[in-house]
């Protein structure tokens, strides 16, 4: 290396980042050693572990590959980066990291190792025109997970034993080692190290610890938690963090903050809620309204680099379970500081709205950097037991419930609004599931949603739209909650559907948010209402979070973003440090710039498809244990999807689906009818089509598979003939 003379200008070091080590691999042009970018970049050796870090986060990232002690750029090498997601069929798809690209399908072969979940590299072996290229996995970048629940499942010899992961998308066996001596039986859930690969259907691994036996519900939420790799602990110096914070607010930090601590604001949440981080409180005024909506003042507590906010960004938002929550911040936060409990001080963001006569929002509204009390925690049932005209609940709210009547004329006239321009309203109920004092779930329903919702619902709403509106017209950065258009190919699918058994349902000439909204009025409050906004919903596109303003389709919402609940989505705290810099209340820390709010963006979508993963498996594992002892009982049901080997129905009244297959119909042979979606006795002419009415036996319960399979209880007189599906 040439030696630095005197008077010469010695090259200047480039700032360190993932962004000038892409830019060494992009000019070199071929695969380099960790060594060779540190000269590159004419870095000291002090560097060199950064250097080590950055190279390990862009793989991380797909944006480069490692080869035995080199890296290389992904494209030259035409391999293409993404997660491996599994079919039950035992193949799978790549979804790439570029999402201009489709998915690449991986056949059963094809896999070299590589798990559902895992970030994964591949090679295309065969392009389609018409279908999904095909690859190969060439290397698992990274796992998805790091151990594995798994079901013991035969003791083999001495301290070892044959397992299985359940995961069902994970079909294979682990010949594992019970070096801890850990108390195993056969049905036990434990998780495992997984080890070396013995052969395609059989590894290695060794028992980390025993969760207990797999009837147990809280061993189900601890093994999903597992599966999908949600935290259940906070890092030391987090906890260190939220413990140095005060237990209230002092006077002192009130200066500054505009004082609503005279308004009549209150929380209403579920019966079991206790986090409360949004109030509201309306009053009239000059034939309108004023509506208040304050929000805990969670960024005031959480800076940006601090403990608290790296582990709440890792998180992204809190997870819910039956009988558990993982929370994006410690309690200390969540339920003490940050949680709007009544006649406690607090320091909130507040957003006034004044509307029209007609619930019309004039201008953007006007925040607030403030400080409020709570007068009381209400819950939805004893609101909605209110304005159904119950005295007793009524005088039990002393001056609160004049209030309460001016909240609901605003939320009626509001909905109406949102209603006219388009609004999509799926009333999907969530499951409710009842545990008994031992434990076990003693019944699984539909949730009931009730006007006390959706007076909430309504003025969370009007809140985060007047705060995107301001940030946009002030062209601040935000993180905006979009919903881009549904596929339109598969909406007119599902309306096409829909007419072959309703001939008052047309399809409609463009698909808007009001046709769509038009099919749900045309079937709220019949049978079909469950079933068709579950089609829907599979036909809508997934919101996210995005720095652009795109829009939120399902909401006919032109500027929408995420800013009342600051406790469990780090969205809305992102946004909340947003809106303090519009309020000038924030001058320690910057702004963040596009590819901060890109980057973030990403994760925490990630984070909320990690959550909706999660909560589903958990209600589908819930379903099946609350089925396992009512083999052959008979349920009503709904056909909701038909394939060439049978029917799926959905059971609305436990909040489950089940499989009946063509080989358990006896009468006659079926055909599957791809064009009308439906299957037709070649003998009695009999048909089932997506929407009918079922009578099905439950005949067996598996939750290794996760699978409920049923058989019709009364074939003849549920079967319809096909001349009346033409």
């Amino acid at each position: 290396m040439a030696k630095h003379r005197p008077g010469q200008k010695r090259k200047a070091t480039p700032e360190l980042n993932e962004e000038t080590v892409l830019k060494v691999f992009k000019r070199a042009k071929k695969p380099l050693p960790r060594a060779e970018v540190v000269r590159a970049l004419n870095l000291k050796k002090k560097d060199k572990a950064r250097v080590k870090e950055i190279l390990k986060s862009l793989v991380r990232q797909g944006k480069l590959i490692r080869i035995r002690r080199a890296y290389g750029l992904p494209g030259p090498m035409n391999i293409i980066t993404g997660t491996l997601q599994m079919q039950r069929g035992g193949f799978g798809f790549v979804i790439p990291d570029d999402v201009r690209r489709k998915d690449i399908f991986i056949g059963s072969r094809q896999l070299n190792g590589a798990w559902h979940g895992d970030k994964v590299a591949v090679n295309i072996i065969r392009e389609r025109t018409r279908k999904n290229h095909e690859g190969r996995v060439v290397r698992v970048i990274e796992r998805g997970r790091q151990t594995l629940p798994v079901r013991v499942f035969k003791h083999m010899r001495d301290n070892e034993w044959l397992v299985r992961p359940t995961d069902p998308l994970l079909n294979f066996g682990v010949w594992c080692r019970n070096e801890k001596g850990l108390e195993l039986q056969e049905g036990d859930v434990a998780i495992c190290d997984p080890g070396e690969q013995i052969d395609p259907t059989l590894w290695q691994g060794t028992f980390i610890s025993k969760l207990g036996q797999e009837t147990d519900f809280k061993v189900q939420e601890a093994l999903v938690k597992s599966n999908h790799t949600i935290r259940t602990r906070f890092p030391s110096d987090v906890r260190d963090e939220a413990e140095n914070l005060p237990q209230a607010p002092a006077e002192d930090q009130f200066a500054g903050r505009t004082d609503l601590r005279h308004l009549p604001l209150v929380t209403i949440d579920g019966e079991d809620a206790k986090d409360f981080d949004d109030a509201v409180a309306v009053e009239r005024k000059d034939g309108g309204w004023v509506l208040w909506v304050a929000i805990a003042d969670v960024s005031h507590y959480v800076r940006p680099g601090s403990a608290l906010d790296r582990e709440a960004l890792e998180r992204g938002n809190s997870y819910y379970f039956p009988q558990s929550v993982e929370p994006m911040l410690p309690e200390r936060l969540s339920n003490g500081l940050c949680s709007l409990r009544p006649d406690e001080d607090r320091l909130c963001l507040a957003v006034r709205m004044e509307t029209g006569p007609d619930g019309q929002v004039r201008g953007n509204g006007e925040l607030f950097n403030a400080v409020m009390k709570s007068r009381a925690r209400l819950t939805y049932g004893r609101v909605q037991r209110a304005l159904d005209g119950n005295e007793g609940e009524r005088l039990g709210l002393g001056d609160i419930w004049p209030m309460l009547e001016q909240a609901e004329q605003l939320a009626r006239k509001m909905r109406k609004r949102r209603m006219d321009r388009g609004s999509i309203d799926m009333d999907i109920p969530e499951p409710e599931i009842r545990f008994g004092k031992s434990g076990r779930i003693t019944s699984i329903r539909p949730s009931e949603r009730q006007f006390a919702h959706m007076l909430i619902e309504e003025f969370m709403i009007a809140a985060n739209e007047a705060v995107a509106r301001t940030l946009r017209d002030a062209e601040m950065p935000c993180m905006y909650r979009v919903h881009p258009p549904a596929d339109e190919d598969k909406l007119r699918a599902l309306f096409r559907l829909i007419g072959q058994t309703d001939p008052e349902v047309q399809q409609p000439k463009e698909m808007t948010p009001q046709a769509i909204a038009g099919l749900l009025q045309h079937v709220r409050g019949t049978e079909r209402e469950f079933l068709v906004s579950r089609l829907l919903l599979r036909s809508m596109m997934q919101a996210g979070y995005s720095p652009d303003d795109d829009g939120h389709f399902g909401l006919a919402s032109e500027c929408y973003c995420h800013f009342t609940s600051p406790i469990r989505r780090y969205a809305d705290l992102m946004v909340h440090r947003i809106v303090k810099h519009k309020l000038g209340a924030a001058p320690e820390y910057a702004l963040p710039g596009r590819k901060k709010l890109d980057r973030i963006a990403g994760l925490i979508n990630g984070c909320e498809r990690t959550a909706m993963d999660a909560e589903r498996e958990i209600d589908r594992r819930a379903s099946i244990l609350f089925l396992m002892d009512k083999v052959g009982q008979t349920f009503k049901g709904l056909i909701s999807g038909i394939t060439d080997y049978g029917f799926r129905v959905e059971l609305p009244e436990v909040m489950a689906d089940g499989m009946v297959r063509l080989s358990s119909l006896e009468d006659d042979y079926y055909t599957y009818w791809k064009n009308r979606e439906c299957l037709v006795g070649e003998r009695t002419g009999r048909a089932f089509h997506i929407g009918q009415s079922v009578q099905v036996s439950l005949d067996d319960v598996s939750l290794g598979r996760l699978e409920l399979s049923l058989s019709l209880a009364d074939a003849e007189n549920d079967a319809k003939d096909y001349k009346e599906l033409l």
